[in-house]
């Protein structure tokens, strides 16, 4: 048996490093997983009409961590999932660039897709991560 621990995966990545969306739709593959969600949140070139140029993130990053482990820990409490993957920037995103990828592998599409909408919007609700 696998740990939860093991079927998650949460990065919050330091400037300038990118998401690599290869590496975690690997992990959340798997033989039994018939489905896998993903939210990729990226920069926008405008908000409320204004130019945006780049948007930068800060967080306490123990405190996030920690935070997102809970939201993943709840989301597998309402569904049955496989693999869980949350990754957040931190520093500058330029426009186009993800800010933050999550994926989510189940055997059936209801609750991979139910847990990914889940996860980012417990994410931009709860956790220690501020734009700037």
């Amino acid at each position: 048996m696998v740990a939860e621990d093991d079927k998650n995966l949460v990065e919050i990545l330091e400037d300038l490093n990118p998401v690599d969306v290869a590496k975690y739709i690997n992990f959340v593959s798997a033989p039994q997983a018939g489905a896998i969600a993903t939210f990729s949140g990226t920069t926008r070139d405008t908000f409320k009409g204004k130019t945006v140029l780049e948007l930068r993130y800060e967080a306490y990053v123990p405190m996030a961590i920690r935070c997102i482990k809970t939201v993943c820990s709840s989301a597998r409490a309402s569904w049955n999932l496989h693999s869980i993957v949350v990754a957040h920037r931190l520093g500058t995103v330029p426009v186009g660039e993800t800010s933050v990828f999550i994926a989510v592998s189940s055997v059936h599409r209801a609750d991979a897709l139910e847990a990914c909408r889940y996860l980012i919007d417990e994410i931009k609700a709860t956790i220690p991560i501020w734009k700037k």
